[in-house]
């Protein structure tokens, strides 16, 4: 809600959505990847760059400025008069499509540009790469003990497995799944099928997860844009209407999170659906954030799509494929489509304003009319879930 309990729903639409050459594209810089999702994104919306009077970026680990927004805005020729960089770790583009819808519904700007991505795969020496996911946790009192990125989910996974069962074969259908999503993506980073025995003996990163466990590293930026109900309606193009959104921040470091089991994901979902008018029973296609495997199963029983304990089985069982009961990460995900930066959860909007407007060949949920996305940033520590419907609620 804004102040004063005015809703978010019906204000706002997304436009148009792109996304750039993916996988290892060693031809690009970040920028350039933000550039051209952007320009997708733009002729998707049947716009031009004049008519954005607002941007949002998040941030990068390979483009060395510190005004990432300004920077994005310079390299367009933009002269924006609503501009700023996000920081909320994965849950940046949800958190900046809120702050974009909040910005339209009170009148700072019209139509603005969201965009994230940069070149992990190319633009950082390995060495890099894998500093960036062992510099994490708290520096007094998590670092000096070697912590990393991985090593932190993993004692999410193993708690989740103690206390309710979950398997390691029920995270790998996860995986597997979502590679399956993947290979039907013209666009996808992954292409080669994956089998259940390539993910339970894969490398061991950080016990119990493997190598397919953990989300992709990749060259790729993805862009939407979000422009008022009123101006969507005039453009004659599919547009996509924001029905319900919330976020919800719980801690920062794993330390201070209050469980190991129990996330924001509740709360974000509840503000959202409330918004919406709406409960988990009316979802038709779900995009979930999935930097490892644990997550989105953790997710799905947070967002009330089923019972604690019963995410893994949900996965294994075969109700989140395409075709399910409820798909999810019908793109792939950050395990097989993308992974770059922030612009993995991006790529889930992305595919839940695709699967909204139709159209997809064998990737079409069939009667896809209302989509849930949820971005986490952090160690599970921000969250922000979204609501997505074709037609106006």
């Amino acid at each position: 809600m804004m102040k004063g309990g005015e809703s978010l729903k019906n204000r706002v639409a997304i436009v148009g959505v792109g996304e750039s050459e993916i996988g290892r594209v060693p031809h690009m810089s970040g920028l350039g990847l933000n550039a051209q999702a952007a320009k997708r994104a733009l002729n998707d919306a049947g716009m031009k760059v004049s008519d954005i009077d607002g941007v949002l970026t998040a941030y990068s680990f390979t483009e060395p400025y510190f005004m990432l927004g300004s920077v994005i805005c310079e390299y367009l020729g933009l002269k924006p008069r609503f501009n700023a960089s996000v920081v909320a770790g994965g849950a940046s583009p949800a958190v900046m499509l809120k702050h974009a819808a909040e910005a339209i519904a009170s009148g700072q700007a019209e139509t603005i540009l969201i965009c994230a991505g940069e070149n992990r795969a190319s633009g950082q020496t390995r060495d890099a790469a894998v500093a960036s996911l062992v510099a994490v946790g708290h520096p007094y009192f998590e670092q000096p003990y070697g912590t990393s990125i991985p090593g932190f989910y993993a004692m999410i996974a193993h708690r989740h497995m103690y206390e309710y069962g979950t398997t390691r074969e029920q995270m790998a259908h996860v995986a597997v799944q979502s590679r399956s999503h993947a290979l039907l993506h013209p666009n996808a980073h992954m292409k080669t099928p994956l089998s259940m025995e390539q993910v339970l003996t894969a490398k061991p990163i950080a016990d119990p997860l493997g190598m397919l466990d953990c989300c992709l590293i990749s060259d790729a930026g993805g862009a939407f844009i979000v422009t008022s109900a009123e101006r969507a309606a005039d453009l004659g193009c599919k547009s996509v209407y924001l029905q319900g959104i919330g976020e919800y921040h719980t801690h920062e470091h794993l330390m201070c999170a209050p469980s190991l089991t129990e996330f924001g994901a509740t709360e974000s979902g509840r503000i959202a659906y409330e918004m919406a008018g709406l409960t988990p029973k009316d979802i038709d296609v779900a995009e979930l954030y999935d930097c490892f495997t644990i997550v989105p199963i953790i997710e799905l029983e947070e967002l009330g799509f089923c019972r604690r304990g019963e995410g893994g089985a949900f996965f294994a069982d075969g109700h989140a494929r395409i075709g399910g009961t409820l798909p999810v990460n019908t793109h792939g995900g950050m395990l097989s489509h993308a992974h770059a930066g922030a612009a993995g959860g991006l790529f889930d909007i992305v595919e839940a304003v695709r699967q909204l407007r139709g159209g997809l060949g064998a990737r079409q949920v069939e009667g896809a009319e209302v989509a849930l996305v949820h971005n986490e940033g952090g160690i599970l520590s921000s969250h922000c879930t979204v609501i997505l419907a074709n037609a106006k609620g």
